[in-house]
């Protein structure tokens, strides 16, 4: 199962289907309060189901390339599970700054198997001090994933962090549930402290182990992690998408909507998407978050609005937009079906440019195929479905004195809205 942020709940469903996975629970987020929080959920729901469940925490952005050695892993972990709370260190190939690290104790071994102490967890170093670690030998990247038994972790919760424990168990009593979701009770969940496993628990129980592992890991949260996992060229670089480059080296070259192209370029990051470009030296690429953060203080729109949207039924992605008009492209999966709705505000032409529509007007009723196109005047109930086998796209052009996602009145809706 998942535990997700509220606004990532059709992306990880979409997710999930297409990786196969037909059942999965998902559980809302309804505020973000961190990976202590997020885990005792986790194991509340697994308790739910396992009184003597064990539950492996994984976090959503990582690769491991070596599926048999991690699995290889996890078995040498089961073998200590009964004691320990595990986490797994990865033996670092160089000096990171932007992971966390964990000391293991190796006099320290459990029961004969490639399992220690932790001797302590430690911040993202510096350079320097990431070199050191480096030479050391005995500090591993911090991975954030976990195993243990739930009715144990959880006591461990209960001893060290209670606040943590009354909020999820409350949060998680009076959830409810939404479609394919399970959305936790806000007011309880806000009350849970904003704070991360290893602070809570992993750092003050005497029952953290740390196992090392070597299985190809690599965290995909930088651009810097993205060009060591994939494939790379005869001149180390990685592309993606429209791109063409003269004499460049070392370099991630990432291109979304429009051609790029570079020149002479030396281990730098340059990504493109359909709102904004960056360009950085490849090793300083962790520090995208301090951009970000300029974008906050500036109250610019860039940090909390995403050109693509994801709904239960398709997504939807803003192209262009003008103080009076905007047009977006528009998918609806196979089978599904938007709210049957009505504008104050705008009205709205759809030009169907993939598959078949089901279109919804006032008392009507029509199909539409490619390259044909309808319109809808301000104040008419309408609906859009795809009846079809493949993904229906449509552009839609809106233009009113008001365009936002808020001037909308359900009639009839599948998801509950």
């Amino acid at each position: 199962f998942v535990v997700c942020n509220d606004e990532h709940r059709f992306m990880a469903a979409e997710q999930l289907c297409q990786t196969g996975v037909d059942k999965s629970d998902i559980i809302l987020e309804p505020v973000a309060r961190n990976t202590a929080p997020a885990i005792t959920i986790a194991a509340l729901h697994a308790l739910r189901k396992n009184s003597k469940a064990h539950l492996l925490i994984m976090p959503a952005d990582h690769i491991v390339s070596d599926n048999g050695q991690f699995q290889s892993t996890i078995e040498t972990a089961l073998k200590v599970v009964n004691s320990t709370l595990i986490t797994f260190g990865v033996k670092p190939t160089r000096a990171e700054t932007g992971f966390g690290y964990i000391k293991l104790d190796k006099t320290n071994k459990i029961d004969n198997q490639e399992v220690f102490k932790v001797e302590k967890f430690v911040e993202k170093p510096d350079l320097d001090t990431a070199n050191k670690y480096l030479n050391d030998g005995n500090y591993f990247w911090n991975s954030g994933m976990f195993l243990f038994r739930v009715d144990m972790y959880l006591e461990e919760v209960k001893k060290l962090q209670p606040e943590i424990l009354t909020a999820c168990q409350q949060a998680y009593k009076n959830s409810n549930k939404d479609l394919d979701f399970i959305r936790l009770d806000e007011e309880n969940f806000s009350k849970a402290p904003n704070i991360s496993i290893d602070y809570a628990v992993m750092e003050k129980t005497n029952k953290a182990a740390v196992i090392p592992l070597e299985s190809g890991w690599n965290d995909v949260g930088s651009w810097h992690a993205l060009w060591e996992s994939f494939e790379k060229d005869k001149n180390n670089n990685v592309m993606y998408g429209d791109v063409i480059s003269l004499d460049c080296n070392g370099s991630y070259i990432h291109a979304n909507n429009r051609l790029v192209t570079a020149v002479g370029v030396k281990d730098q990051v340059i990504i493109e998407t359909s709102d904004a470009v960056l360009v950085a030296p490849r090793e300083r690429a962790q520090e995208v978050k301090a951009i970000v953060n300029k974008l906050k203080e500036n109250e610019r729109d860039e940090t909390e609005i995403h050109p693509k949207v994801y709904r239960p039924w398709g997504a939807y992605e803003t192209i262009d937009i003008e103080e009076r008009f905007q047009v977006k492209r528009i998918t609806v999966n196979p089978g599904q079906i938007l709210s049957l709705q009505m504008h104050h505000h705008r009205a709205e032409h759809w030009i169907v440019v993939k598959g078949t529509a089901k279109v919804t007007r006032g008392e009507e009723q029509f199909l539409l195929s490619e390259n044909e196109s309808t319109y809808i005047p301000i104040g008419t109930k309408h609906r859009l479905e795809n009846p079809g086998m493949i993904p229906l796209e449509i552009i839609e052009v809106q233009s009113g004195t008001y365009l936002g996602e808020d001037d909308i009145t359900r009639f009839e809706d599948l998801y509950g809205r």
